[in-house]
């Protein structure tokens, strides 16, 4: 109930903005998050910004739930114009190097940390973007990402031995997990459920509002509270599409991006105290694992995206020194 309600408001207000469809534009948001996600919310608040600001111009309607395509089909489809936002996370590893930097290990602090970052460091992410053809219009999140399973809790690194564990298709995630000693097994978020269990997969890996929000917790015995990973979430749009848009509903599609952020962020701080507590009601044995420990395991990452990827040393070390002013 609790979960509703926290919602409930941007949920009621983007129907409502949407409700009146005489926009002279509709556009189409496709997400992969489950209705109660922070996707969801996230999308929704989004939408409901841009129908007011742009309200007879442009009207944007959500679907979540991997309605219009999982993350890898709905790049295509930004590119070929039958979606207009997606809201990608980890799979921008595969767009473009230098996202990879946010799946190195504790490198994000805290939100503050991530807002520096996307401050100083932004222009290098759209250039990424651009480059594959895509345009970022907005920072939202994924979150902090903690480990689930079926098998044992996970204190330290050397725990998850031999752990069949869901990641997302990203290559630096699968390299993490296995520099950790679990066995990686890429997977798109909507197979996870039945994976988990039928026992084809032994845990997973995501923040609470994915893990609570695809009720993850019915069928997993462990949560252990490793916040290995903050992964952002990106406002995606086609650059070419975006480009050929009116001036006035570009800038207003950008203001929404950037005004959303808040609300997401307030969102996603409170979801980590309310669905923790979801799935601890729900039976899942929790813990807190040695975050010093999972660090220390985590340099030989660190160090082959700093010698392999081109920039790649530097980008660590300028996020880095952004954290220091936490």
């Amino acid at each position: 109930m609790k979960l509703k309600t926290l919602f409930a408001g941007v949920a009621v207000s983007a129907l409502l903005a949407t409700g009146a469809s005489a926009a002279d534009m509709v556009m189409k948001f496709g997400h992969v998050g489950a209705p109660g996600s922070l996707f969801e919310s996230s999308a929704n608040a989004f939408a409901a910004c841009v129908n007011d600001k742009l309200s007879g111009k442009v009207e944007v309607q959500t679907f979540g739930s991997s309605q219009l395509g999982k993350d890898q089909e709905l790049l295509q489809k930004l590119k070929l114009g039958q979606v207009d936002f997606s809201l990608p996370s980890s799979v921008m590893s595969s767009v473009g190097d230098v996202f990879g930097v946010f799946e190195m290990p504790y490198i994000i602090q805290d939100r503050e940390h991530m807002k520096r970052v996307q401050a100083e460091l932004g222009d290098k992410f759209n250039e990424a973007a651009a480059a594959k053809g895509y345009k970022i219009i907005g920072y939202f999140e994924n979150g902090f990402r903690h480990i689930t399973n079926n098998t044992r809790a996970i204190n330290k690194p050397e725990d998850l031995a031999g752990i069949k564990l869901r990641t997302p298709k990203g290559a630096w995630r699968v390299k993490m997990f296995q520099l950790y000693g679990a066995n990686p097994t890429p997977m798109a978020f909507s197979e996870v459920f039945t994976a988990l269990q039928t026992g084809v997969i032994d845990g997973q890996e995501n923040p609470y509002a994915q893990i609570a929000s695809a009720k993850f917790q019915e069928v997993q015995k462990y949560l252990s509270i490793t916040g290995h990973v903050y992964t952002p979430a990106y406002v995606l749009v086609s650059k070419s599409h975006f480009e050929k848009l009116p001036e006035d509903v570009q800038a207003g599609l950008e203001e929404c991006g950037s005004e959303t952020q808040a609300k997401v962020y307030e969102m996603a701080a409170q979801l980590e105290t309310d669905l923790l507590k979801v799935i601890k009601d729900a039976g899942v044995e929790v813990n807190e694992a040695d975050k010093a420990a999972f660090v220390e395991a985590s340099k030989p990452i660190y160090d082959e995206f700093g010698s392999t990827v081109e920039g790649g040393q530097q980008l660590i070390d300028d996020v880095l020194a952004l954290a220091k002013q936490s």
